[in-house]
């Protein structure tokens, strides 16, 4: 009997809920009354949206309250315009506008008409509201931001447009939604879900009491609460490092995936885009044409990969068995190949081996090896193909999977690329027509996130997580398989050592060795991108790209970083010490290299980045 009782209780109260909901639906007509009665008025009560946290607790996103005054057209009773337009702050027209709208978009149920009232305005209004039979006013919350950084990976919420309403039956005229970052990622689960109220109402269209007790009432449910794989600290000091500067920053966690920061420069300040003033500024900051702030270039914009490149070219040749790890090259200022071509590089010690070709950042080395990869193969074509193989395993040439909604695949060139861009087979190519890919300036097109996931794939000796910024919801760890099942590389393990050992040797005697990081042993690779702008038509040469990876410590890395500084130069003068500082600031949570750290606080590129536009008269200027 004991095992029977408790199938019995739940028999017993399915069939209960059972027969009130036909009793509702089909006997009891009480519920029609509420919607065609008009002395009752119903009042979605709006959830408040989950908070955003940070990786470390730290709250990034709360809520605060706001007052929409909304109207039902048709209770509209005869009103004084011009008084309910300056109660309201809208000219006649814009009301009548948006009386109009709300006519177009249904006469039985609520619009918006003035979003967004603070509680002062909410207060001097809310005494006059009784004379304007139709309208109400109607409680809701907005945005709060705890910090002034993260504008690219927070996003903002905005009114909902026709699109979404017949997209998502959820939403009405009225309602919010995500847009941009983790507000849209997540919108579903930070969005919550609304509750309605049902109120008679008297002759001055006020509320008077509930009808029936609150019996058709629901409950708004609390949105759910977030945590990021953000650091607040270190994504704010990347940011203050890149004040002045554009490009994009990408730190990742290399044992999890987890993205540390995922800085855009330049950014905004995400309290822009909270309440009415959100519509002014946010049209300020879409037609900035120049600057882009409401650009991600951390995850959309693409550029060559330049020398850092040259450790895949390395881990390639290894898996390849085309070279040997203590084979030497000679290196004469650079590599003459094909009929008179010529690959310039720069002064350093000769004859180098992988090891300090990586950490001399030698073209003439890779160059060499690189041909040796793709001419191993009968054809050119099969060699192309297997090594855009390897590059893809790297999660180089596709979205990589993370969990924002914006990206960019970048390009890794293979076969068919080629042969369509020689016209093949009417023009034969060969290995040496692709060799710039050999040092990261040739066909290959990368974004900061990818290069950052490359480094921690060469940090975890050829494995990686795909990188995810989402850690908890309602303080329940994620568990999706995309982002906990690791990534096989094509590259055998042990052909990681002696580039993780090169890598190490850019500090030690290499590229880098003015940037070391005291007590902490960083792994890393300079480097530079060719800039090129089409001004009135002309490509123009333009100060090159500093570009820097690196991960650090050597052994069982905590962070994965790659900087990308638009018009920097040599990859050492700005991104290389912006990677070590925010390295430094991570590990030791401070900065004892203070000279190094005012030096790039007070450096500009905005002169820089004025000069394609001074004394042209632009019809089009196009970077990339």
């Amino acid at each position: 009997m004991r095992k029977i009782l408790p199938v019995l209780l739940v028999c017993i109260t399915a069939l209960i809920f059972l027969a009130r909901l036909v009793y509702i639906q089909l006997i009891d007509d009480s519920y029609d009354d509420v919607s065609k009665n008009i002395a009752i008025r119903k009042v979605f009560d709006y959830p408040q949206r989950g908070y955003i946290y940070d990786r470390n607790g730290e709250l990034l996103v709360g809520n605060q309250p706001a007052y929409d005054v909304m109207v039902i057209p048709n209770e509209l009773e005869s009103f004084d315009t011009l008084e309910l337009a300056n109660l309201l702050k809208l000219t006649p027209e814009r009301l009548k506008e948006q009386i109009k709208k709300a006519f177009i978009y249904s006469p039985k149920l609520a619009s918006v008409i003035t979003p967004q009232l603070t509680k002062s305005e909410y207060a001097y209004v809310q005494e006059k509201m009784y004379k304007y039979k139709g309208f109400f006013i109607q409680k809701r919350s907005l945005r709060d931001y705890d910090v002034k950084h993260s504008s690219n990976i927070l996003g903002y919420i905005a009114e909902v447009n026709n699109r979404d309403i017949s997209k998502n039956p959820y939403y009405q005229s009225g309602d919010f939604i995500g847009r941009q970052g983790v507000e849209q990622q997540y919108e579903e689960e930070l969005r919550g879900q609304r509750g309605v109220k049902h109120f008679l109402r008297d002759r001055f269209n006020r509320n008077i009491k509930s009808f029936k007790n609150g019996a058709f009432d629901t409950l708004p449910q609390k949105g759910k609460d977030i945590t990021l794989t953000i650091d607040s600290k270190l994504q704010a000091y990347g940011e203050l490092l890149m004040k002045n500067k554009r490009g994009g920053i990408v730190a990742i966690q290399p044992s999890s995936g987890e993205i540390l920061s995922l800085i855009t420069a330049p950014s905004y300040d995400p309290d822009l885009l909270v309440g009415r003033k959100r519509s002014r500024n946010f049209t300020r900051l879409y037609y900035d044409s120049i600057s882009k702030p409401l650009y991600n270039r951390a995850l959309q914009a693409v550029y060559p990969p330049g020398s850092p490149f040259k450790a895949l070219t390395g881990l390639i040749a290894l898996q390849e068995n085309v070279v040997e790890i203590e084979e030497n090259f000679k290196c004469y200022g650079g590599y003459t190949y094909g009929r008179g071509a010529r690959m310039g590089c720069h002064a350093h010690s000769s004859p180098v081996a992988l090891i300090s070709g990586i950490a001399y950042s030698c073209n003439t080395y890779f160059a060499q090896i690189y041909r040796r990869s793709i001419e191993k193969f009968e054809t050119p074509q099969e060699g192309i193909d297997v090594w855009a193989k390897h590059l893809k395993s790297f999660g180089l040439g596709n979205f990589l999977g993370y969990d924002l909604p914006v990206g960019r695949a970048g390009l890794v060139p293979d076969a068919e690329y080629y042969n369509r861009a020689y016209n093949y087979p009417k023009y034969k190519w060969y290995a040496t027509a692709t060799l710039s890919n050999a040092i990261g300036q040739g066909e290959v097109l990368t974004t900061p996130i990818q290069l950052a996931n490359v480094t921690a794939a060469i940090a975890n000796r050829g494995w990686f997580y795909k990188p995810h910024i989402l850690k908890e919801i309602d303080g329940k760890a994620i568990s999706e398989p995309k982002y906990t099942e690791k990534q096989i590389t094509t590259i055998d393990q042990q052909h990681f050592e002696p580039i993780i050992e090169g890598m190490h040797d850019v500090f030690n005697y290499g590229t880098a060795r003015f940037l070391r990081v005291p007590g902490i042993e960083v792994c890393g690779k300079t480097g530079t991108a060719q800039n090129k702008a089409r001004i009135n038509g002309e490509i123009v040469e333009l100060e090159d790209h500093s570009i820097f990876v690196a991960f650090a410590p050597k052994e069982n890395p905590k962070i994965a970083i790659a900087v990308f500084v638009e018009n920097g130069g040599y990859g050492s003068t700005y991104a290389g010490r912006i990677s070590s500082l925010m390295i430094e600031k991570y590990l030791k949570d401070k900065i004892e290299r203070t000279d190094l750290e005012q030096w790039v606080l007070n450096q500009s590129l905005e002169e820089e980045y004025a000069k394609p536009y001074k004394n042209q008269d632009l019809d089009t200027i196009s970077q990339q």
